[in-house]
C-alpha cells in the first residue's frame, strides 16, 4: 500500500496496542464478534475523511480478503463464482430484514452485515430519528455516513487482523475532539450576536416601531451606518464592502432568532460532516452571490442577514442528498408506506424553504438573497460535498467502460458547479458595476421581496414603497418661533412637491424627518423610484 496508508496502519496499531488480536475469519458470523476496547480516540488520533476511506478501500480491495475471498477484480475472472452485481441489487441486500444468504460475493456480503451491525448499534443507543423537515432528514444522512464509517473500518481491521472498534468507543471518539465541533458555525453566531448588539447600541437602544421595522430591530439609517447593503452607496461610492458586511447583520430579534437557529442546526450538521473549509465556501460564496443578485434587482432597497448564507448551506444539503439519494434511504422499496415517507420528506423539505421566503416578504429582508444563495449553495455543494462511494461494498456500478464514463460524468459535474458559481459571480458582478445604482431593470421584482400587510387597510404595519429614503427642503417660520410652516418634498420619481406642515406643529427637524415618508405616500403621485 502507499505510505499514506501505512502511516494510518501504524496509528491503528499504536492505538489499539493494549488490545488482544483476534482472528476475523468468521464468515458465518451474523454480527462482528465481541470488539476490543480500549481505543477510543482512535478518529481522533487518525481524523480520516471519507475520502481518504474511499481511497483505501480502493486499494484493499486489490488484493486478496483476509476472510479467503478473492476482490471484486479477482471474482470477475471466475465466470461460475462472479457476475455483475447492480446498484439496485445492493441496495435491496442492504434492505434485507432477515439473514437469509443473498446472492453476493462472501466479501461483499460480510460488509453489508458489517453495516447493518453499525446502524442496529446505532439505533439501540439513540432509538429511530424521526426526520423533522431539512434538519432531521441531513442528521438522518449523517446517521448514514457515521455508520459506513464504522463498517468500513470494521472491514480494514477484518484484513490486517486487527480487533474491531467498539460501537462505543467509536461513537465518543467521533463526538468528543476540537477537531469534530462546528467551530465556523459558532464563529458565524458570535460575530451576528455581537453586530446585533451594535446596531441596538448605535440605535440609542431603541426598537423601532411596527410601522418602521416589523423585526423589532433598529431603523434603516442604523442599519446603513452598520453596514447594510446599499446598491447606491456599492456603485456610485464604491463601498463594495456591503456585499460581505449584511451577512452578519440582522434586521431584528426576530430574524436574529429565525437565522441563529437555522445556522446552527444546518451549519453544524454540513460542518460536522464535511469539515470547516466546504462549511465556510457553502456561506460566504452563496451569501455574497445573492446579495449581488438583490443589489441588481433591488437597487432601491436595503437589506441585511445571513440568509443567504443559510440558504447556500440548504442549496449544499440538497446537492448532498441528491448525490446520496441511492443510500439515503435505505428502507425504501415500492409500497404504499414507504412511498408516503418520501413525499413527507420533500413536503417538510419544501416548508423549510416557504417559511424562509416568507420573512423575505417583510421589509430590509430579500428573497433575492434567498434564491441567489440557495442556488449557489446547490451548484457549490456539487463540487464540494464528497459522495457517498458504493465502492466500500467492493462493488463496480458497471462495465470498465461504463464506469470510467461515470467517473468522466462525475468529474465534469463537480468542476462545473464551481465553474458555473465563479463565473455567475463575475457576470452578475460586472452588471452591477455598470448600473446606475438606482434603477432596477425589473420593476415588478419588488413584490418577490416584499409585500405590504396587511393587506386591505390603509394603515399597514409596513410598506414596500421607495417613501422611506425621500429628501425634503424645510422652511421656519419668519416670526422666529422654529415652527417649520413648509416643506420642498423631492418625490421617488423626482418630482418636487410644495406641501404645507404649519397645521402639523413641527418645531424640530428629526420630527419633520420621521414624518417625510407619510407625507411621501400622502403627496406623490408615484412612490416608487424606477417607473416603467
Amino acid at each position: 500500500m502507499p505510505s499514506s496508508n501505512n502511516n494510518n496502519n501504524n496509528q491503528r496499531r499504536s492505538s489499539s496496542s493494549d488490545a488482544k488480536r483476534t482472528n476475523r475469519n468468521d464468515d458465518n458470523a451474523d454480527v462482528p464478534p465481541k470488539k476490543a476496547t480500549g481505543t477510543g480516540g482512535f478518529f481522533h488520533q487518525v481524523g480520516e475523511s471519507m475520502r481518504s476511506i474511499v481511497q483505501r478501500v480502493k486499494e484493499s480491495t486489490s488484493h486478496t480478503q483476509s476472510d479467503g475471498t478473492d476482490s471484486s477484480s479477482s471474482l470477475e475472472n471466475n465466470n461460475n463464482n462472479y457476475r455483475k452485481y447492480t446498484v439496485k441489487e445492493l441496495i435491496q441486500s442492504l434492505e434485507r430484514e432477515d439473514d437469509a444468504a443473498a446472492p453476493l460475493p462472501p466479501a461483499l456480503e460480510r460488509r453489508v452485515r458489517d453495516f447493518k451491525f453499525a446502524q442496529q448499534k446505532r439505533k439501540e443507543r439513540q432509538g429511530v430519528a424521526k426526520p423533522w423537515g431539512i434538519f432531521g432528514l441531513y442528521a438522518h444522512l449523517s446517521e448514514i455516513r457515521a455508520d459506513l464509517e464504522w463498517a468500513e473500518d470494521a472491514a480494514w481491521r477484518r484484513q490486517m487482523h486487527e480487533p474491531y472498534l467498539s460501537w462505543s468507543d467509536f461513537e465518543e471518539s467521533r463526538n468528543k475532539g476540537n477537531h469534530n465541533r462546528p467551530w465556523f458555525t459558532y464563529s458565524v453566531i458570535c460575530i451576528c450576536t455581537i453586530m446585533l448588539v451594535v446596531t441596538f447600541g448605535v440605535n440609542d437602544w431603541k426598537i423601532e416601531p411596527m410601522t418602521v421595522n416589523p423585526l423589532i430591530g433598529p431603523s434603516a439609517q442604523t442599519l446603513l451606518d452598520c453596514g447594510a447593503r446599499s446598491t447606491n452607496l456599492i456603485v456610485n461610492e464604491n463601498q463594495w464592502y456591503r456585499l460581505f458586511t449584511p451577512m452578519v447583520l440582522h434586521a431584528g430579534l426576530v430574524h436574529y432568532l429565525i437565522n441563529m437557529a437555522a445556522m446552527y442546526y444546518i451549519g453544524g450538521a454540513v460542518e460536522q460532516s464535511h469539515g470547516h473549509g466546504s462549511a465556510a465556501v457553502l456561506f460566504i460564496v452563496p451569501a455574497v452571490g445573492g446579495n449581488i443578485l438583490s443589489a441588481i434587482c433591488l437597487p432601491q432597497y436595503i437589506s441585511v442577514g445571513a440568509s443567504g448564507g443559510i440558504f447556500g448551506l440548504i442549496g449544499g444539503c440538497v446537492a448532498d442528498i441528491t448525490l446520496n439519494w441511492s443510500l439515503l434511504f435505505l428502507k425504501s422499496t415500492t409500497d404504499q408506506k414507504d412511498r408516503w415517507r418520501h413525499m413527507m420528506v420533500l413536503f417538510w423539505l419544501a416548508f423549510d424553504i416557504i417559511l424562509n421566503c416568507v420573512i423575505g416578504l417583510t421589509p430590509y429582508v430579500d428573497n433575492f438573497t434567498h434564491l441567489g444563495g440557495f442556488l449557489y449553495g446547490l451548484l457549490c455543494g456539487l463540487s464540494t460535498i464528497e459522495k457517498l462511494a458504493v465502492n466500500f461494498f467492493g462493488l463496480s456500478n458497471s462495465s470498465s467502460s461504463s464506469s470510467s464514463f461515470q467517473n468522466t460524468r462525475n468529474t465534469i459535474i463537480r468542476f462545473l458547479g464551481l465553474i458555473l458559481s465563479v463565473m455567475s459571480i463575475m457576470i452578475t458582478t460586472g452588471l452591477l458595476a455598470d448600473s446606475d445604482g438606482v434603477t432596477s431593470p425589473c420593476h415588478g421584482c419588488r413584490y418577490i421581496s416584499c409585500v405590504p400587510f396587511p393587506p386591505g387597510v390603509d394603515e399597514k404595519w409596513w410598506y414596500c414603497d421607495d417613501c422611506d429614503g425621500v429628501q425634503a427642503d424645510l422652511f421656519v417660520d419668519s416670526n422666529g418661533s422654529g415652527l417649520y410652516t413648509e416643506i420642498d418634498l423631492t418625490c421617488p420619481d423626482g418630482t418636487v412637491t410644495d406641501i404645507g406642515i404649519v397645521d402639523d406643529g413641527h418645531y424640530d427637524r428629526s420630527s419633520v424627518r420621521k414624518a417625510l415618508p407619510e407625507y411621501c405616500r400622502q403627496h406623490c403621485d408615484s412612490v416608487f423610484t424606477d417607473v416603467n
